[in-house]
């Protein structure tokens, strides 16, 4: 006679587990119902990144891209070193990030350091901890106290702002014919 196909002893088991409520052989039939899962929560949006929909390139911490043309990006976000050329939506420098090169842009955002030539089409912020400097054109400024802007910098006429095709370097005639 085989054990399996003793019903007395899987009665007993079940009866013993029955009256012992920290039995770990519960029957399947008084198992309570799965909890159902709560809902995940909302990812939380700020204001630059409401504003940037589409392709995002993030450099992290301890990353270096040199010598590159970054194209297609909606938003690039720099935690580490990029030296790049660049037309974008979005450039976002954290505080311990930095940008080498050339960017035109939509929206430039700087808690870290840009170098170089930028052209933010609709608005620059530079952030208290932000440092930015080189050939700077821009739509609106927005500076907390702290941050630093220096080098050639202007702001872009109506018709400038509207024009993404614009080359990024144009050079003008000075007053003696040296460029």
């Amino acid at each position: 006679m085989s054990l399996f196909k003793n019903d007395a002893l899987f009665g007993r088991l079940e009866d013993a587990a029955r009256k012992d409520p920290r039995s770990p052989q519960t029957p399947p039939a008084q198992n309570p119902p799965p909890l159902p899962r709560p809902p995940y929560p909302e990812p939380v949006k700020d204001a630059a990144r409401a504003d940037s929909k589409g392709s995002k390139l993030i450099v992290g911490p301890d990353i270096k891209l040199k010598g590159a043309e970054i194209t297609d990006c909606d938003t690039l976000v720099v935690e580490g070193r990029v030296e790049a050329a660049m037309d974008s939506r979005v450039i976002q420098i954290a505080q311990q990030g930095v940008f080498c090169g050339t960017a035109g842009i939509d929206v430039a955002e700087i808690h870290g350091r840009f170098e170089g030539e930028l052209t933010a089409r609709k608005q620059l912020v530079i952030h208290a901890t932000g440092k930015v400097t080189g050939k700077i054109r821009y739509g609106k400024l927005q500076i907390e106290e702290g941050g630093e802007l220096s080098g050639d910098v202007g702001a872009l006429s109506a018709g400038d702002t509207a024009r993404k095709d614009k080359p990024l370097l144009a050079a003008k005639p000075l007053a003696g014919g040296l460029v």
